[in-house]
């Protein structure tokens, strides 16, 4: 079920899409792939949105930096000093995240209107990024499915092929409070994540290219602990890349029993307590868990490859599972 969401400045319109089914309704919108809201239930069967989103596309376009629920391409988090060698051919990308690039430029794919087809349980969503869009070479066909299964879990499928070597790293960056709205910080959720080593950042939060270990420090979520605030790094997953989901994460918010599991094929997952959300947010609202590849990857040739080349395809599933305890 589809309804008109607003139009953008070029007159072009925005559409919000509800799913529903086993206790979980998402809304999604054809802008920016964004996921609007999730409501689950509570222990006690009481519904709440548990992602940060607005009400209105007004809010979003006046607000686009925090990437509310977006889909992230066409390669998520930062790419040092916005550039990237491939095939003996540097790419110079735009520095909108001083001096680096992230989330693929000032127009990635969360500003872009994407096509939405219904299908069994869901919505396919699909554009075609040209060659040189936001400076990535290679013509990319790219889709990404949306859809609840049985359990109310919601499944992230992203494909994508090219007609020229290029990179590709796409994600989902919604904000988690399963508290839901007007719970204030999600900094006392409980986080388990099954990652035994992450990647140190530099002053411009670049990789320094250490996997390190986390080593019963700050970086320690082995065991479910606290999430508290003042992070924004990739823990380098331990069972690596795989070709279906493996659960890697756990979020707990002991007051309303609500829990998240992610599961994913990526081999990193990028812990996000936003700290710096501003109105009508508060700082650490909400906790983004983003599975993709390490950042700066197309740099760092000791990292898993993100390059993807003609006749091959580009795919990665994540899926966000919903329950109480």
């Amino acid at each position: 079920m589809s309804e008109h969401f607003g139009t953008l400045s070029d007159g072009t319109p925005v559409h919000l899409w509800t799913l529903e089914r086993a206790g979980t309704r998402v809304r999604v919108l054809s802008y920016g792939g964004i996921v609007q809201s999730v409501e689950v239930p509570d222990r006690d069967g009481h519904a709440a949105n548990v992602v940060l989103g607005f009400a209105d596309l007004d809010g979003y376009l006046a607000h686009p930096e925090p990437y509310l629920g977006a889909l992230i391409g066409r390669y998520a988090n930062r790419i040092a000093h916005a550039r990237f060698p491939l095939d003996g051919v540097t790419y110079a990308l735009e520095p909108n995240n001083a001096p680096n690039s992230l989330h693929g430029g000032s127009r990635g794919f969360d500003k872009r209107v994407w096509e939405v087809q219904p299908v069994e349980h869901g919505l396919r969503l699909s554009r075609v990024a040209a060659h040189g869009e936001e400076g990535f070479p290679g013509r990319l066909e790219v889709s990404a499915t949306y859809t609840l299964d049985a359990s109310g879990a919601l499944r992230f499928v992203y494909r994508a092929v090219t007609d020229a070597p290029t990179v590709v790293n796409l994600t989902n960056h919604s904000y988690f409070n399963l508290g839901g709205p007007g719970t204030g910080s999600a900094g006392g959720h409980e986080l388990r994540l099954a990652a035994s080593r992450y990647t140190p950042v530099d002053a411009d939060l670049i990789p320094t290219g250490e996997l390190a270990q986390v080593a019963d420090g700050r970086f320690d979520f082995r065991a479910a602990r606290k999430v508290g605030a003042g992070y924004d790094h990739n823990f380098v997953l331990d069972k690596g890349v795989t070709d279906t989901p493996v659960e890697v994460a756990e979020l707990h918010d002991p007051a309303s029993g609500r829990v998240l599991t992610v599961a994913t094929t990526e081999p990193g997952l990028q812990l996000y307590t936003a700290d710096h959300l501003g109105e009508p947010f508060v700082p650490g609202e909400g906790v983004a868990l983003e599975t993709q590849a390490f950042p700066d990857s197309p740099n760092r040739p000791e990292f898993p490859s993100t390059v993807l080349l003609p006749g091959a395809e580009y795919r990665s599933e994540t899926v966000y599972g919903f329950s109480t305890r």
